[in-house]
Formats: C-alpha cells, structure tokens, sequence
C-alpha cells in the first residue's frame, strides 16, 4: 500500500509493526551505532526474533522480560515478543538482585532478555543474587556472550526451524483486549506491583498522544526516556511505529553525546522529564547555532514558566507540550496542546485525551468544583487490566465504577486543564494547615538562581510538620541558603514557607528522572 494510503488502523502493537511496513517501507525505522533498519526490514526482524521466541517453546500470554539499556535490540526483542502472542515485562536497569527477583517472580517470565554488563553492573551476577526463579527457563544476552546465557544470534538461529506461517497465526489470533506489556510501580509505597496493559489500549492512547504532540513521519525522534517506563516504551517506540518516525535509541544521557547526536542525526523530537532539558542548559546547549530540534514533550515534575521559554528561545525546540498519567493508566490520560501559553503548560498538565475522563473528589469520595484540591480519578479506556496475581491490591486502587484512584492531588480549572498539587502521601501539615510540596517547588522554581528543588515535610515539635527544601543552584549563581525564606515568604503563605533549606549538587532520582523524595526524608531525618 502508498504512504498515502489509509489502511485500517491497527488494534494491536504488532499490527502496528505491519501496518507501518507497509505504510512507511523505505523510510528509516531504527538507529542505533551500525544499525539502520527501514519499517519493512524492522518488521522483517521482529518476525524473526517471534520466531525464534516460538521455537524457544514460548506460549501466547507467556511473559518475556527484558532488562537491558535503550539499543537497538530491546526494541526487536519486544517487538518479537509482541508478534508471538507473548507478554513484555520491563526491568528497571538500576534494579540490584532482589529487585529484579522480585519482578521475575511476581510476572512469572519464562525468559528474559538482557545484556552482560551496563554502566559497571553485571547483570547476569545480579540475576545469581535474585533468589529462586522457578519459571525462568533461558536467559538470552542481546549483547556480549558469558557462559550460561545464550548468545543473541544463536537465539536468532532458532527461527530457521520454524514456519512463518506460525508466526502469522500468531499475529492474527492476537486481539486488542489482550495484554501486551506488565509495567511495574515505581515501589516507592511498598513492593513494586505489575501494571498488566493491553495492546488496544495502547495503540489507542499513544495514537491520540502522537496527534496531540504532532509527530509526523519522518521526525527522527531520539529516544532518552528508558524503555522500560511508558514514557520511553509507548510514548517512544510504539508512538514512532503509529506515525512512521524514526527511533534513535539512547543509553545513557550525557550532554555533549546528545548534542552531538543532534547535530550528527538531525534529531527533531526530544521527550523527557524536565530535568534533561535543565540538564541540557545547563551544560551550555542553545548556543544560538540553528537547530533541527522541533518537538518536546516533558511531564513527571514541576515544570517553571521560565523553563518553557528557555526551551523555546535556546534549545529550539517551536512546539513543547506537557502531561500526565501514571504506570495504571497506560502511562496517559491528560494533555496541553501545543498551542497552550507556557503559563498553561508549564502550570497544568492539560486536559483528558479522547475517551478519558478526570474527576477531582474528597475524601468521602464527592465531585468538587473547579479550583478545589482533591484526589484524581482518571475513568477510561487507559485503566489496566490490573495488578498481576493481586485483585486485592487491584480492588483497592479501581473501584467498582472504574474509577482509577490515582493517589495524586490536584485541581481542574474551568476550561478542564488539571494542575497536579502533589501526591497525598507527600502532602504535611504545618500547624493544621495542609501544605503541598509539589506547590511549593513550583513557587521556588521561579528562582533566578535556583535549577532544581525538592520539598518533603519533617517533623516540627511546634508545628507538627514544617517543610525542608533541598535546592540544586544554577549554574554560575551565587546562591545563599539563608536568603530563600525571606524571598518565599514574599510569594507564599508563611505555613507552606520550608524552614529549612539545604544546598545540594543534585537530587537523588530514579531513572525515570523522578525525585526520590523517601531518600530525602531519610537525610532530613538522619535515618541513613
């Protein structure tokens, strides 16, 4: 079929691989080092890792992990593992032992994909310190070699045995209602718990994400969000598969190799949290020379005005656009559009995307009107199926009307734009008022000489709980700690002023660019 045809759209990851074979065939699909594969040569590939995965005696709804750095062969490994009716559980690549045992348990994986050795850590050493892995049959390095792992080509050799035609019986017995990928929580309120989505809901919803950011075919998107969390997973591969963009996998964020790989690749799409893009400032980027960069979509934390337009006026980028979602809602449920002021999309994360719906409720659970805080509840589509092997957990968190208890704080303005206030775990009370840190952070990121900042709440034998605020200064600012209370109590209310500051390098995140606010109160609290 022409690139301009209008073929059915597909209801199913792997159909998507199909269909934009056939819709993008010549266009570049994949990047990585030496690898250059168009759509119908990546398609050819996937088939060929189901395959293998088939001769391998791996069975429709059987879960696969991979746990490996963005290259090339993480997305051929599930693409394959899509194309055999099999499940992709992603793995964290900062995982130790006992967390990647705990994931390997709870999804019961039959096999897993990894690599020998990323960023000085061993992972098949990692994987002898997880603990029993009953289901476990094979591990299979898609880099490098090490006895008792089998090789990645010697695994690709197994497809030779098996007929196509299985793999097409395969793909067409596959429905929209069945489980593509188990995406586990980010275990910071007890033991990560797997996420089980399905592949109608996620073609549908990153179709909706790819419209509403505008990613077109031939964007060369250079992909720096981990592909084991949805930003990286299905706001990047599967996003890039739907639309016909080019993916560029990156392993490790470093400045001067991004910038390089700008230039060198002309990359015009570049999502991520908003701490890559301080990053990118930071470390010197927007030099004033052109730049191909277009397209930015950022999320996942305190987002400043000031940020939007620096990113606009320096990085290059004409079109940046903001979210939300979380890990049970298919990583998707709300937007800003591209043609939202920076006050909207730095300040809200936007409105519900097509067949979504977000409610603001009290604690007894009632509809509070525009401006009041409450919990989100997010109804739709994007829900998952639920928590692997836990309906009580499940049960807990989806009520019997559907409604996904998110756990976050926020507001919906009259046009519907959510803004997040924070999560009720993080909220404190200071003297009997309740006081958000994500609000906070927000008021102090508009500090001249502030990059990054972090607020948890401490105990205070006075007050009951004050705030503590951990601030990473800019670049080349002369910041002085003992000036920041009397600047904030000039812009807020004296209980949400923090009273204490803390100067720091940086903030501990997890590789998603989240800030581990836990870690932060056990400092403030010197429980290291």
């Amino acid at each position: 079929m022409s690139e301009g045809g209008t073929p059915a759209a597909p209801t199913t990851i792997a159909a998507a691989v199909v269909s934009a074979a056939a819709r993008f065939a010549r266009r570049e699909a994949l990047v990585d080092g030496d690898t250059r594969l168009d759509f119908a040569e990546l398609a050819t590939e996937a088939r060929r890792v189901a395959g293998a995965l088939v001769a391998s005696g791996i069975e429709p709804g059987e879960r696969i992990a991979i746990w490996a750095p963005n290259i090339a062969e993480w997305v051929l490994a599930a693409l394959g593992a899509y194309h055999c009716g099999a499940v992709v559980v992603t793995m964290n690549t900062r995982f130790k032992g006992g967390e990647a045992g705990h994931i390997l348990r709870t999804s019961g994986a039959r096999l897993a994909f990894t690599v020998a050795g990323f960023l000085d850590t061993n992972f098949l050493s990692l994987l002898a310190d997880a603990g029993p892995l009953p289901a476990l049959t094979e591990v299979v390095l898609l880099r490098g070699s090490a006895p008792g792992a089998t090789d990645w080509e010697e695994f690709l050799r197994r497809a030779e045995s098996v007929d196509d035609g299985v793999v097409s019986a395969r793909l067409a017995a596959l429905g929209a209602d069945d489980v593509s990928d188990i995406l586990f929580t980010s275990g910071t309120t007890g033991p990560p718990k797997g996420a089980m989505l399905t592949h109608g809901a996620s073609v549908r919803a990153y179709r909706s994400w790819a419209d509403v950011v505008g990613l077109t075919a031939g964007d060369r998107y250079l992909i720096v969000n981990p592909f084991f969390h949805a930003f990286g997973l299905k706001a990047g591969i599967l996003a890039c598969l739907l639309k016909g963009a080019t993916m560029l996998p990156q392993a490790v964020f470093d400045v001067p190799a991004v910038l390089r790989r700008v230039r060198e690749e002309r990359i015009s799409a570049l999502p991520g949290p908003p701490a890559i893009y301080q990053t990118m400032l930071e470390g010197g980027a927007g030099s004033g020379e052109p730049s191909t960069l277009r397209l930015a979509v950022t999320g996942g934390a305190v987002v400043p005005v000031e940020l939007i337009r620096r990113m606009r006026t320096e990085l290059g980028f004409t079109s940046v656009v903001t979210g939300y979602g979380l890990t049970e809602s298919t990583g998707i449920a709300t937007m800003c559009r591209s043609t939202d002021d920076p006050e909207t999309i730095a300040t809200t994360a936007g409105r519900p995307i097509d067949g979504v719906e977000v409610r603001i409720v009290d604690a007894d659970g009632a509809s509070l009107p525009a401006g009041a805080p409450g919990e989100v509840l997010i109804r739709g589509y994007v829900v998952m199926a639920g928590y692997i092997g836990d309906p009580a957990a499940t049960a807990e968190v989806v009520d019997e009307e559907g409604w996904l208890h998110t756990g976050d704080v926020g507001t919906l303005d009259g046009a519907g734009n959510l803004a997040l206030t924070d999560r009720l775990k993080d909220m404190f009370i200071v003297g009997g008022f309740n006081a958000y840190p994500a609000e906070i952070e927000s008021i102090l990121s508009g500090h001249p000489g502030i990059a990054a900042v972090a607020v948890v709440g401490v105990p205070d034998e006075r007050l009951g709980e004050v705030g503590a605020a951990y601030v990473v200064a800019r670049r080349g600012a002369d910041l002085d700690a003992g000036s920041l209370a009397p600047w904030c109590r000039q812009r807020m209310a004296n209980y949400k002023v923090p009273r204490h500051f803390h100067l720091v390098e940086d903030l501990p995140r997890n590789a998603s660019g989240k800030v581990l606010k836990f870690e932060l109160r056990k400092t403030a609290l010197g429980t290291d």
